[in-house]
């Protein structure tokens, strides 16, 4: 059995990940594909702890380089039990949010480093970072008419978190940035239109996949 595939998805929240991952399941069920779904804080139980500290508790006021560290922590015990043993076992893994996450947020928005954020992610990964990544591109001010329409279908939506009180700026640099990663990593970063029907997404990301399986 050949060694599994990392597929990280990201973007702002509310513009659609959650659908988009749901739909790729179903297209390796179909197919009879071994994956595992997962996600970036909270993908082990240590990472649930540490996802409540970093999105539930404003009243922690966490500095932004401890929450980069915070988020790195989460990420190595990811790699560590969960990611890289998956795909040593040849078992694909789709994950809502990865490293360029944490670049974008904490490295570009929240003014710790895009480098240095990079840096400590790549000592988080072991220096794997994923196959493919999904970015779905969303105008801020679309996803707040989202959320405020349907609470779409972003993470779970436990409750609103930290990051979702942010200011409309902090979220169009965040855009920004994750645009910037795109076009930075091109062969590896592929830049959806969320904007589209999610059908036509889910067609323009199996083409992805499938050539990335082949």
């Amino acid at each position: 059995m050949g060694r599994g595939r990392l597929i990280s998805f990201e973007g702002l929240d509310g513009a659609g990940k959650t659908t988009q991952m749901h739909l790729l399941e179903q297209w390796f069920i179909a197919r009879a594909f071994p994956y595992r779904r997962t996600r970036e804080p909270g993908g082990t139980p240590l990472g649930n702890e540490i996802r409540q500290l970093l999105l539930h508790r404003p009243d922690l006021e966490i500095t932004p380089l401890a929450e980069a560290f915070l988020f790195q922590a989460d990420r190595a015990q990811h790699f560590a039990k969960l990611v890289l043993p998956s795909l040593a076992a040849g078992i694909h893994v789709i994950t809502d949010r990865c490293f360029d996450s944490s670049v974008a947020y904490q490295g570009v928005a929240r003014d710790v480093g895009a480098e240095l954020v990079e840096q400590l992610s790549l000592v988080a990964m072991q220096g794997y970072v994923p196959d493919l990544t999904i970015l779905l591109d969303l105008d801020p001010v679309l996803v707040q008419q989202r959320t405020l329409e349907k609470r779409y279908d972003d993470d779970t939506r436990e409750e609103q978190t930290r990051f979702d009180k942010e200011r409309e700026e902090f979220h169009h640099r965040l855009r920004q940035a994750f645009l910037a990663l795109a076009h930075k990593h091109p062969e590896r970063i592929k830049i959806i239109d969320a904007l589209k029907a999610p059908e036509q997404i889910h067609r323009e990301i199996i083409a992805l996949v499938e050539a990335l399986l082949v």
